[in-house]
């Protein structure tokens, strides 16, 4: 049967896998840049391991031909590192091996998968006698160096729950005593099994770009750089990005809510009412923290900064009410009224604009404004018009009082190009907001803050702007790009960074998201990361509990009610 792969067509037999068809294209690109890491079909992402015409059964004369390959039409699209599906594939590889040299190697420890460090993660480490990071490399160069084919299974779920419970692995058990269907998927090597809910690499032997590195309580497995992926990243050094996680982390023990069992929990035992309480006090301690601190500094301005979706509008708010608190005059400015005429910015070689780029702000006029307003000058300030996308003045000025402060919310308000020159540095305070969620789903399996954030995101976006997740889907790769251009350099630079997440939203998020994901067809190109995300919440129960959210929330700006939105 006829196929096309890459636009080239193929030759198809009954049991080739995708990897075996690629290669006889000559698709043999040792290079991790160029190398096919996985496939997409109709949608959908797929091993290479995987066989897009099945031998015939007894009763059938006919090769038959696979669901997703009837669907394409044919079509097959190889994924490379560069593309979110094979990126994804590596390194969910990545994670299994390690975690199947740390099985053989201390079978007695618990390694947990913790946050992310630019394009790499820290695991930690407990429980294991004379754990070595050299020692574990180099079992993981044994694995590489067998080249052991991974191929998925399906087993009972009871017959799973039961083995994992047995070797100790009683996170999983209980995470899977939530799943609603009678099986479970998993890769397995020798003793050992896991899954990482997607798709990984034919074999172990594809793993040819990585590092561990040792570290205080644990290790740091390195990913290739995601600009030349040939190459391995550099693991940045964020002292108070790990110090605010590593926050977030003890403050799940506190509150016994770990991972997304124990939310389950709260919300069939009603407990998360309490949850959400304490939840919402923290974030208003912490607000009167960073307000403290702006005061006692004397700052005038506030830069507010943070990537999408992470509740900036809401956290200016509640600071600016912890300041009026002190007695401060608080001004809210959004850096969205600098952007220049959208005539006046150049397209990107795709021939579209990027709004999320530096460039599309008048950064120049910003700092002379911002240092007019501290030197204690009246200022004229722009409004930009969304709906003409042109910048408007409409005889708004501005003079700071004594007691005034400037909340600076932006995409860019940390890019150092935004810092007006000549004044005073402790005259701007510089914050930085993330809802960097420290709930895994079990030891080797976080939820990153990106998908929160595209959940809210999806959410917000269909309640107030009317738009599909197919819509909010297909930006959101562009988005991502930005903010690893444009945000995350500059986090470090923060005098504060706020963790902006709660323990309590997915269950919340869940019930206004689910049925738009669940309408979302196979043919659909965003059906694959659609897949994901439901994979993730089909682990969690649902809470209807909006009752107990303040209007202040910042989960409020999500779901609707926020009363700064009124």
């Amino acid at each position: 049967m006829y196929l096309t792969i890459n636009g080239r067509p193929v030759d198809a037999q009954p049991g080739q896998s995708l990897e075996m068809l690629a290669k006889q294209l000559g698709f043999t690109e040792k290079e991790l840049s160029r190398r096919p890491l996985a496939a997409k079909i109709a949608g959908e992402v797929f091993t290479l391991n995987y066989l897009p015409v099945r031998k015939s059964d007894e009763e059938r004369e006919t090769p038959l031909i696979r669901r997703a390959m009837a669907a394409s039409g044919g079509q097959i699209r190889l994924l490379r590192y560069s593309d979110p599906g094979g990126k994804k594939c590596y390194i969910r590889t990545a994670q299994f091996v390690v975690f199947l040299a740390m099985r053989q190697l201390w079978p007695e420890s618990t390694p947990k998968i913790s946050c992310t460090l630019g394009s790499s993660v820290y695991i930690s480490v407990s429980g294991a006698k004379n754990f070595s990071a050299g020692e574990l490399k180099d079992q993981v160069l044994k694995l590489i160096a067998e080249d052991i084919v991974l191929a998925r299974r399906r087993v009972p779920l009871e017959q799973a729950i039961a083995r994992y419970r047995a070797s100790g692995q009683e996170d999983k058990a209980r995470l899977l005593s939530w799943r609603n269907v009678d099986y479970f998927d998993e890769y397995s090597y020798g003793d050992f099994s896991d899954y990482y809910y997607g798709e990984m690499m034919p074999s172990t032997g594809y793993l040819t770009v990585w590092d561990i590195l040792p570290a205080d309580g644990g290790f740091v497995l390195v990913y290739p750089d995601d600009r030349n992926p040939d190459q391995l990243s550099q693991v940045p050094s964020m002292p108070n990005f790990f110090s605010v996680f590593t926050e977030g982390e003890r403050w799940c023990e506190l509150m016994e809510c770990q991972t997304v069992a124990d939310l389950n929990e709260l919300t069939t035992s009603g407990g998360i009412r309490e949850l959400i309480r304490v939840n919402e006090a923290l974030h208003e301690k912490r607000f009167a923290q960073v307000a403290d601190m702006v005061c006692q500094r004397g700052a005038k301005a506030v830069m507010l900064a943070g990537p999408s979706s992470s509740g900036k509008t809401t956290s200016a708010n509640r600071l600016a009410i912890q300041l009026r608190v002190h007695g401060k005059k608080p001004i809210l400015m959004s850096l969205d009224n600098y952007y220049i005429d959208r005539d006046k910015i150049a397209p990107g070689p795709d021939g579209k604009l990027d709004l999320e780029h530096i460039n599309t702000l008048d950064t120049e006029l910003f700092r002379k404004n911002m240092g007019a307003l501290l030197a204690g000058e009246e200022v004229a300030l722009p409004t930009f018009n969304f709906m003409t996308g042109r910048r408007e003045w409409s005889g708004k000025t501005l003079r700071l009082s004594e007691e005034s402060v400037i909340i600076v919310e932006g995409l860019h308000g940390l890019n150092p190009q935004m810092q007006p020159e000549g004044v005073d540095s402790s005259l701007v305070f510089k914050l930085y907001i993330s809802p960097l969620l420290p709930l895994n789903l079990d030891n080797h399996n976080r939820i990153p803050t990106s998908l929160l954030r595209l959940l809210r995101r999806i959410v917000r976006d269909y309640e107030t702007r009317g738009s599909s997740v197919q819509n909010t889907l297909s930006m959101w790769d562009s988005v991502r790009r930005g903010e690893e251009r444009w945000i995350f350099p500059y986090q470090e630079n923060a005098d504060v960074i706020f963790n902006s997440s709660t323990l309590y939203e997915l269950a919340v998020l869940k019930k206004h998201i689910y049925p738009l994901l669940t309408a979302v067809q196979p043919e659909d190109e965003c059906y694959d990361d659609v897949r994901e995300i439901v994979k993730v919440l089909n682990f969690v129960q649902e809470a209807d509990v909006d009752d107990e959210i303040p209007p202040t929330s910042l989960v409020r700006e999500f779901i609707g009610g926020n009363t700064f939105y009124k």
